[in-house]
């Protein structure tokens, strides 16, 4: 199973408008455990973060799970984490730190951040407090709820865009990266 492409003819999200109340919307004090072992507090991060949201990593000797390639925006998250990577330098060169967040335990988060070379951390909310307190979207697969795929740029606590739904995964690092260029 080849993780870092997109297979021919994925269903495409639409806009549900799911994530129209986040713009400007303060981020809750909820602390998050990083695949580094330190906990985060993204209510209390100074200046600009990205904080890309994803439903779950694949493992390349797991196989996803059952009818993942018909849940609309689903598939992906290696290519948008990689995304985030290979632009990583320019994202701090705008002043831009990086987070990855899933509902995936940290132990799971850790395998992936190694074996794809991030050199940020991913951060665990496996309680789906962001999904409560800022009404997330989610969806349930293979009896987990997952986060929809979105990303937040957010300034000293607060939201100031929100890219979703995001697809194709594998450019939202470039849409970012644009925005942040025209923003600055």
């Amino acid at each position: 199973m080849n993780l870092d492409q997109l297979p021919d003819n994925l269903p495409i999200p639409a806009d549900d408008g799911a994530a129209d109340h986040l713009e400007s919307k303060q981020l809750p004090v909820i602390p998050l455990l990083a695949t580094d072992g330190q906990t985060v507090d993204i209510s209390q991060l100074p200046g600009r973060t990205i904080i890309y949201i994803y439903p779950m990593t694949g493992r390349p000797d797991t196989p996803l799970p059952d009818g993942w390639d018909e849940i609309p925006g689903a598939r992906g998250c290696t290519p948008q984490s990689c995304g985030f990577r290979d632009h990583y330098a320019d994202l701090q060169t705008l002043n831009a730190r990086v987070y990855g967040l899933s509902a995936q335990s940290t132990e799971y988060q850790r395998e992936a951040k190694a074996r794809l070379h991030l050199p940020f951390e991913l951060l665990s909310d496996s309680k789906l407090g962001l999904k409560e307190a800022l009404k997330l979207p989610t969806f349930q697969a293979a009896g987990s709820e997952l986060y929809k795929r979105m990303t937040l740029i957010v300034r000293e606590g607060t939201i100031e865009k929100v890219f979703y739904p995001v697809f194709p995964p594998g450019e939202n690092a470039d849409e970012v990266l644009e925005w942040l260029r025209s923003h600055t």
